[in-house]
């Protein structure tokens, strides 16, 4: 009988693919932890050179089919040591041994390719999920870094919930550019800008002494929801982040979120749930009769009206203290406790070919006053699908929704934000409201704080939605050598719609604005997409040979409209229900481009070399056709490695040094003369804006030497890390005078350069490693100085309120975070001089983290930071002096016979304001117990704790937090006329209080 030909075909088929099937082998095995025996559940076990892999289970047993013509398998864990192994059998068994010093962490080191820390030549700082949030939670994603990145500062530029941090690593690396860093979070650009509410229509916070914008917005990365974060790694220099070119000038974060790995589908339920109380109060002046009166004036002024001020003022205090009811406004207006809710579920899992995380989060906090408040909800998908032993696919999404009621405090010149208010505002006025609902009217201030915060809103509403995928496909592979094609694309899309009501029937609204409402709606959307050829050459087993080149294409298109609509209707809040509106739009785009290369050599494992360019153009920049070059290269030599290494309790000995270049492109608008509207007789019209545009405007470029040295003793026992780095900064972007021929009143320039140095020093250590008993430390210390080395145009203040109270003064040959003010002349108390009074960057910082483990199920873990030194402008005890309700106003600390608050008013001294911002800080301490679960089919474990977050400072900075900002954040400046300013960190006016945070945790595995 003879088969038809389409049945022999089928047959050949089913032959081909049962011998190829014969072919492969299953190997099993099970992976132990080499010190106590005890199964490592979630090793990756891997063929070696391929995509193929398994996970081991919760007993450490995995099973693994190994393709024809392999027989390598690699045993890779977090915190263990990496171990390849060759094949003999249908079983494979495996101990690891636990990395104490990291030496096989992989660092990325390009845009698609990464090495092991013990080959790394630059200083990379990484943090775990558990490094990140746990040990005790913070309120976002960004205030979660503070203190643990060494070289950076870090500061809040409100407490008022949803978030405003400043993140300055190494460094001031701008004036007016883009001062916080870059964040890439699984290959996608986030958006980090933060976008003003329009409150200085209210506040006229920006009417006098100082143009930039105050309204404390918060961050957008705050957005980011920290459980999802599997771990970050922190390009802190040029030599590590050049291939980021001119977005990399203030450094990369990188970010990778939690993927699922093969096997069972694992779930996990977290609560938290605590309350959130106010750090520090200042405390109020505690008045007589007499004092209470001198409000109104001294008592021998002759002026009538002094004199019935005073008498009224007496009769106030007297009727309130027999009436009992003498307040604490400070206590009522910011001793709010608020709860703490946080609610996560997540699913892992997957297939041999296709893997899956999901999670669901909702975090509700309340804030410290009254109807503040901050509510984030968020979605994420991972998935990553293996299409073929050379084709993966991974994909990423992610949405947002969060809810922020902020308040109005900071900096105002109308009186009418909560502390400006509360400054001027004695305890015995009576501010609560009536039996029918009506406030008082505050004699003392303009407005009355109770009725403001119980009136008024504030919201920031943020709907975000976030995704990317990235192919990675080998195209080539041999024994020797491996073509691989990477590609990823990201967008990142937020809607940010921010409303600010004020009431009419406010007291500060009634004669002047009668009501505001200030409404925007602002959407963003950004786009990356790369695209890479990376190239694996190895000879021998002693060298092996990596090459990377790329093109890259960023895109932004920001569209802000802000309604100022006033005189309102009744109670009316829309904007067209107002007598009066002020409409504003700002919109910017820009779209970057970049092409690079990258070579990187690796010789007996123990030296790595790595050189690199990039060539980067933007439509930002005077000239948008035009390339700009960043070079990078580095060194590293693992001397403990070589054959020659005979000190045997010395594991590593790593000398590196690295050099690379990176860019910050020109502020968008900077090339052009813009337009601005005009009305003349009621014909609307154009105009030629006050700022003249710089067609050669061109970016800051940075170089950054760095050399460093890694010793690892006693098998990763003691670790030390000692990087020092010199980077400057040349062409910085400045606003300058045109000659006044040209009518012309600012322009945008390159007319200096910058210069940063620093040492960062990091030891590890695990002084007890037993059975029962584990306790590890982390100590970090860093520090920097910057200094403007060249400065084309006159030396100028920025960022504060003016000479007399002190400012931020950029001068040639002096630190670009120097504080000058003017202060009574020594030789002649008639006449003041204009001299430095202080630095904001710090002297030094330090912390300390240590984790104790009992019994493996009982842990102790505690962040300690210390700031040494830096300075802020504190003009908070200004305004409570002025307003004669200082806790100290009645004290004589120097015995002179003068009231310490009268004192310091009539000095005229700006040093008076200038103060040391040292502080002490247990950032973070949480004590948690895991519960034992065994033979249990369906729980896998149970784990309860309590943290604490920012419990206990100790400073002798007399406000609320010294770690304050009133400018600082990345704040999108809705008028091309203005930039924003990356040195005016640490500037205190009466902001939202600092809180602390108590947590209790309970988690459920399934």
């Amino acid at each position: 009988m003879f088969l038809s030909k389409s049945a022999r075909m089928v047959l050949l088929c089913l032959c081909t693919i049962s011998t190829l099937y014969a072919q492969q082998t299953t190997i099993t095995g099970r992976v132990t932890d080499a010190a106590f025996g005890k199964p490592l559940p979630g090793v990756t076990v891997r063929v070696s050179n391929t995509n193929r892999g398994a996970i081991t289970d919760v007993d450490g047993h995995y099973s693994l089919m190994l393709p024809a013509g392999s027989n390598q398998v690699t045993f890779s864990f977090t915190g263990y040591k990496t171990q390849k192994a060759t094949v003999t059998g249908n079983t494979l068994n495996m101990t690891l041994e636990e990395d104490f010093a990291r030496l096989d962490e992989v660092v990325v080191t390009g845009l698609a390719t990464s090495v092991k820390r013990s080959n790394l030549a630059n200083a990379v700082a990484t943090l775990s999920a558990k490094d990140l949030s746990g040990t005790a939670p913070a309120q976002t994603f960004d205030a979660a870094l503070s203190g643990k990145i060494p070289g950076a500062l870090i500061s809040a530029n409100s407490g008022a919930p949803g978030g405003g941090i400043s993140v300055k690593v190494r460094g001031i690396t701008s004036v007016f550019g883009n001062a916080q860093p870059l964040y890439v979070v699984d290959g996608i650009f986030m958006n980090n800008a933060s976008v003003p509410a329009g409150l200085n229509d209210v506040t006229g916070a920006a009417t006098a002494g100082n143009p930039n914008n105050q309204d404390n917005p918060s961050s957008r990365i705050a957005d980011l929801n920290p459980a999802d974060i599997e771990n970050i790694e922190i390009l802190k220099g040029a030599s590590a982040a050049a291939l980021y070119g001119s977005k990399a000038a203030a450094g990369v974060i990188l970010i990778t979120t939690k993927r699922g790995k093969t096997g069972r589908t694992n779930i996990s339920i977290n609560q938290e749930t605590g309350f959130v109380k106010v750090r520090h109060l200042l405390g109020q002046r505690v008045f007589t009769a007499e004092t209470a009166a001198d409000l109104a004036g001294a008592a021998d002024n002759p002026d009538p009206d002094v004199q019935a001020a005073r008498n009224t003022n007496r009769q106030r205090f007297l009727d309130a203290q027999s009436a009992g009811k003498i307040y604490d406004y400070e206590k009522e207006l910011f001793g709010h406790t608020g709860l703490l809710l946080n609610t996560n579920l997540s699913l892992s899992g997957g297939s041999e070919r296709t893997t899956f995380y999901f999670a669901a989060n909702r975090r509700s906090e309340d804030g410290i006053v009254k109807g503040t408040g901050y509510l984030n909800s968020s979605l994420r998908l991972n998935v990553d699908h293996r299409i073929s032993d050379r084709i993966s696919v991974g994909f990423t999404t992610n949405y947002i929704n969060s809810s922020a009621d902020r308040g109005l405090t900071n900096n105002d010149n109308n009186g009418v934000s909560f502390g400006v208010a509360l400054s001027t505002t004695p305890g015995f006025a009576e501010l609560h409201k009536d039996n029918l609902g009506n406030y008082p009217r505050n004699p003392y201030a303009a407005s009355n704080p109770l009725e403001t915060r119980d009136k008024m809103i504030n919201n920031e509403t943020t709907n975000r939605f976030v995704t990317g995928v990235k192919l990675d496909a080998r195209l080539l592979q041999s024994d020797k050598s491996t073509t691989r094609f990477v590609a990823n694309g990201g967008v990142d899309y937020y809607n940010l719609k921010t409303v600010a009501v004020f009431p009419r029937s406010l007291q500060f609204m009634e004669n002047t604005l009668g009501g505001a409402s200030i409404q925007g709606n602002t959407n963003n959307i950004n786009t990356n997409l790369a695209g890479y050829l990376v190239n694996n050459f190895t000879p021998s087993s002693k060298a092996s040979f990596t090459t990377t080149v790329g093109a890259t294409l960023e895109t932004g298109n920001f569209d802000n409209i802000l309604i100022s609509a006033t005189q309102l209707i009744g109670t009316q809040t829309n904007v067209d229900q107002a007598g009066a509106a002020n409409p504003r739009q700002f919109r910017q785009k820009y779209r970057d481009n970049g092409i690079f290369a990258q070579e990187e050599i690796t010789l007996l494992d123990a030296v790595t070399a790595t050189g690199g360019i990039r060539f980067d153009r933007s439509t930002n920049n005077g000239d948008f056709k035009k390339y700009y070059l960043y070079p990078k290269g580095s060194l590293s030599w693992n001397l403990a490695k070589m054959d020659f290494w005979k000190v045997k309790s010395i594991n590593s000995f790593k000398l590196r040094a690295a050099y690379g270049q990176s860019g910050n492109v020109s502020p968008y608008g900077s090339k052009f003369t813009a337009m601005v509207i005009s009305n003349t007789g009621g014909l609307p019209g154009s105009l030629v804006d006050n700022q003249l545009g710089n067609t050669s405007i061109k970016p800051e470029k940075q170089t950054e030497l760095e050399a460093g040295v890694d010793i690892s003793i006693l098998d990763g026992r003691v670790n030390l890390e000692a990087t020092y780095y010199n980077k400057k900064i040349f062409d910085l972007l400045l606003r300058r005078l045109p000659p006044g021929s040209t009518g012309f009143v600012a322009e945008w320039v390159n007319a200096g350069d910058l210069r940063n140095r620093g040492i960062e020093l990091g030891l590890s250590l695990l002084p007890v490693n037993t059975k029962n008993v584990r306790w590890t430390s982390n100590i970090n210390w860093w520090r920097n100085r910057s200094q403007v080395t060249r400065l084309s145009i006159p030396a100028f203040a920025l960022g504060a309120f003016g000479n007399s109270l002190g400012t931020f003064y950029i001068e040639q040959g002096q630190p670009a975070t120097q504080i000058k003010g003017t202060i009574p002349d020594p030789q002649d108390d008639t006449k003041n001089v204009f001299v430095t009074l202080g630095n904001s960057e710090p002297d030094f910082q330090m912390s300390f983290f240590n984790e104790v483990q009992l019994f493996t199920n009982l842990s102790m873990r505690v962040l300690v930071h210390w700031k040494k030194g830096g300075d802020n402008i504190n003009l908070t005890r200004l305004l409570t002096d002025g307003g004669g309700t200082s806790p100290d106003w009645d004290a004589d600390a120097n015995g002179n016979g003068v009231k310490d608050g009268a004192e310091r008013g009539a000095a005229g001294s700006a040093a008076l304001f200038v103060q040391d911002a040292s502080y002490v800080r247990i950032r973070e301490i949480g004590l948690y117990y895991n519960f034992p679960v065994k033979n249990n089919p369906f729980l896998r474990n149970v784990r309860v704790g309590v943290s604490a977050n920012n419990w206990f400072t100790w400073t002798h900075y007399v406000s609320y937090d010294p770690e304050v900002s009133n400018f600082g954040s990345n704040t999108i400046n809705t008028s091309i006329s203005r930039g924003s300013t990356g040195v005016s960190s640490g500037v205190d006016v009466m902001p939202f209080p600092a809180s602390k945070r108590m947590s209790f945790h309970v988690g459920i595995d399934f």
